[in-house]
């Protein structure tokens, strides 16, 4: 290869690079900021100012696309519907719930298992068939997401004593991989950035009888200029940013190659835990985490 053309690969390189590592960077510090924030911003009410900021930052792009395909989302009505109440507001508030009493490094963790449930949702309600391999790599996927969620303490399995808040971000998960299976259902010559826009706003017509209720009840909104600033951030840099970089690397290096950077997620997630969350990562994080990889390789395979 001449150096003409070295300069070129490595040029395309450097450019594609950031493509692949700022999404999982901004999604990973979405779920610290959500942490670090618990006793500033309640649950739904932080996951409503969210997407309402992301709304009106999008709104602008998406609108004449939402006017030219609202023929298509009534076509398409229970899966436009199902993937804005599933994958954009029920995923968000459950994992803001749930970091309310668990730590963003459980959280981050059983976010690999997405793949996995992707798979068992797949082959429970849409008879998708498993091989013996797939079988035994999901078998070895749950054993490490039991490994997190027990803390590694096999006894909490037989009291039945599971962190509530681990609980919320695996019910989360389950949504999104819902969500994942659903969207994919969805015409392609439906616009993905109109169809952002109208998620979001069924999302925001959701969450708000959530957010009310949950200020009416005594919950408060602590304003200082970190909540001000966690705010900004989820409704604009994960919400808004990531998604429009992760689409343009799906252009770039195809689905499968952007695909593999959300992998990266845990390991930003435990470097900002610690750095700004004081989190200590422990055994059974690693054990499990382990085991969902090697679960993941196993099911995957051809």
């Amino acid at each position: 290869m001449s150096s003409s053309s070295l300069k070129q690969v490595n040029h395309s390189w450097l450019n594609t690079l950031p493509l692949l590592v700022l999404p999982p960077l901004l999604w990973a510090g979405n779920f610290v900021v959500g942490r670090a924030v618990r006793n500033d911003i309640p649950p739904m009410t932080l996951s409503f100012g969210r997407w309402v900021i992301a709304l009106l930052i999008i709104l602008p792009f998406a609108w004449k696309l939402m006017q030219r395909d609202w023929r298509l989302y009534w076509q398409h009505r229970w899966l436009v519907m199902g993937t804005g109440i599933v994958g954009v507001a029920s995923f968000n508030t459950l994992i803001y719930a749930g970091l309310h009493s668990t730590t963003t490094n459980n959280a981050l963790l059983l976010n690999s298992c997405i793949p996995v449930l992707i798979v068992m949702i797949g082959c429970a309600f849409y008879r998708q068939k498993l091989q013996f391999m797939q079988l035994l790599g999901l078998s070895i996927s749950l054993i490490g997401v039991l490994t997190i969620i027990l803390h590694g303490d096999v006894s909490r399995l037989l009291q039945l004593a599971f962190n509530p808040g681990d609980v919320l971000v695996f019910t989360a998960m389950v949504c999104w991989a819902f969500y994942t299976l659903w969207v994919k259902a969805i015409p392609t010559s439906i616009n993905r950035t109109g169809l952002m826009g109208a998620q979001i706003i069924i999302a925001i017509l959701c969450l708000l009888p959530f957010c009310l209720w949950e200020l009416s009840t005594g919950a408060q909104i602590v304003w200082r200029t970190e909540s001000i600033l966690a705010l900004a951030y989820v409704g604009i840099l994960p919400s808004v940013v990531a998604y429009l970089l992760y689409t343009f690397a799906v252009a770039r290096v195809g689905p499968v190659r952007a695909g593999l950077s959300i992998h990266l997620m845990p390991v930003f997630g435990v470097l900002l835990s610690a750095l700004f969350l004081n989190e200590a990562i422990h055994s059974y994080h690693l054990i499990g985490i382990s085991a969902i990889a090697i679960g993941l390789l196993l099911s995957n395979r051809k």
